[in-house]
């Protein structure tokens, strides 16, 4: 009985239950654990903790980046040509989650090396540990495809997967400096970073394993859909125009996210002089959106996709004007405007994400040959090139106006670049966001139409495809 599997209900194509959508949450809120540690906090580690200068660290983050970026598409096209007995994606959460957990552990561990051995740990824990990610993230994205084909389901898949997102970013926001302040006054630094990252580590797989014995993949498409070649990952970005256009969506609001990420912590302790406030602000970040996202699929019944984008930044920018124009002891405003923005980020998060599954369908209309995880693999690439940006324009900031680490009583030139690198920035990238979405012309009544008629080709196809099974 090698092959014997738990028996589990698998519901109709388009009908996924609230467990299941649960379940599916589960990866994201495991991801979370992680990714966002190291986006809040992991440049704050290597000069504060680790020992980089701001210009080195800065330096790291562009170089790993782009690396582990172009483990994207290779990755994807792995993913898409792979088949078990458990589905396309899903085994590769089961065995992506104990490297993930080790591996956060890693980036977050201070070596007893010299000062080129110290920089070579970072880069090399720095850059297996994102494509480790890349490993579990793909094929988790490219999961929604595969579970529903159905607009609404995957609108509703995905406000379940990043409100748990969220809940990950919340622990991670209010836990990670609670505990990595608590063993440090114990520890020290080094360890007590390490010890809470062993912490988030574990949670993180544990999760991923929960995800998988949650899903089902259930969309069935013609086995000369799957065939995939190197040269269709070209052919998707000459015919699917929604792809390329939420590509650059992707590179914006990533590179804002990793930037207003990656600064809060010097905001807060700097600007506002508060260290003490850190995980409280970072709480302020990603509690409010909690209370919106659930609102996203009503929202995108009653908006164009553009009305609901404008609405969702338009937020967002509110809450950084209020940073920008905020005194250090303006404590209360600080937190209003931290929360305004969350909201507005939460639902652009929400959102952006439901889009790709309509980009898989729309390539696989024009093409013929269905890519979730190429896809997918692309928009990885994309984001992670503007969380490279994002991560480095922070440290360059910093760098140019005179911040020291370490040093309590900041220039004025430094406070300043601070201030700068955490509102003014963000904003004038998002206006490009706003720019490049103008040119999506996959609206509803178009991609309902397209879903109708891909729906009937396929089914087409596979009834032609069982009959010549029979046949042999």
């Amino acid at each position: 009985m090698e092959n014997a599997q738990p028996k589990r209900t698998i519901r109709p194509i388009g009908q996924i239950g609230v467990g299941e959508k649960v379940g599916f949450g589960l990866d994201d809120f495991a991801c979370n654990l992680i990714y966002a540690s190291l986006s809040s906090y992991l440049l704050f580690f290597y000069t504060d903790v680790f020992g980089l200068s701001a210009g080195a660290a800065s330096l790291l983050f562009l170089v790993v980046r782009f690396i582990d970026a172009f483990s994207d598409p290779i990755i994807g096209f792995f993913v898409d040509k792979s088949n078990t007995r458990w589905g396309k994606y899903r085994p590769f959460l089961l065995y992506g989650a104990i490297p993930f957990a080790i591996l956060a552990v890693l980036c977050f561990t201070v070596p007893s090396f010299g000062g080129v051995g110290k920089l070579a740990y970072a880069y090399v824990t720095y850059i297996l540990l994102s494509v480790c990610y890349t490993f579990v993230n793909v094929p988790y994205g490219s999961l929604t495809s595969a579970m529903t084909n159905d607009q609404q389901e995957s609108v509703s898949l995905t406000t379940y997967r990043t409100f748990l997102a969220n809940v990950g970013q919340v622990i991670v926001a209010f836990f990670v400096p609670f505990l990595a302040d608590l063993f440090t006054k114990s520890m020290g630094a080094a360890k007590g970073w390490q010890l809470t990252m062993v912490i988030m580590g574990v949670m993180g797989g544990l999760l991923l394993w929960g995800c998988f014995f949650s899903t089902n993949e259930r969309v069935k498409v013609p086995a000369a859909h799957t065939k995939i070649k190197v040269k269709d990952v070209f052919e998707q970005l000459l015919h699917n125009r929604p792809l390329v256009i939420l590509c650059i969506f992707f590179f914006v609001i990533y590179g804002v996210k990793s930037i207003v990420s990656s600064t809060g912590i010097y905001y807060v302790t700097y600007y506002v002089g508060r260290a003490d406030l850190v995980k409280w602000y970072s709480l302020a970040g990603t509690l409010p959106a909690l209370a919106f996202i659930p609102a996203i699929p009503w929202l995108a019944n009653h908006m164009t996709k553009f009305q609901l984008i404008i609405v969702s930044v338009a937020a967002d920018i509110i809450g950084m004007v209020g940073l920008f124009f905020a005194r250090p002891e303006w404590i209360v405003w600080i937190f209003i405007s931290r929360g305004i923005a969350s909201v507005g980020n939460g639902m652009i998060s929400a959102y952006m994400w439901a889009l790709i599954p309509e980009t898989v369908e729309y390539g696989e209309y024009k093409t013929n040959k269905r890519m979730g995880g190429v896809i997918y693999a692309i928009i990885g690439f994309v984001f992670k090139c503007g969380n490279a940006l994002g991560g480095m324009i922070p440290g360059l900031v910093l760098s140019a106006t005179g911040y020291v680490a370490t040093t309590q009583h900041q220039t004025a030139g430094a406070l300043h670049g601070i201030v700068i690198a955490t509102t003014i920035v963000p904003i004038i990238i998002y206006f490009i966001a706003i720019f490049s979405m103008k040119f999506y012309n996959l609206d509803k009544e178009t991609y309902k139409r397209i879903s109708a008629e891909l729906k009937e080709r396929n089914a087409k196809e596979l009834a032609e495809e069982a009959a010549a099974n029979e046949e042999k």
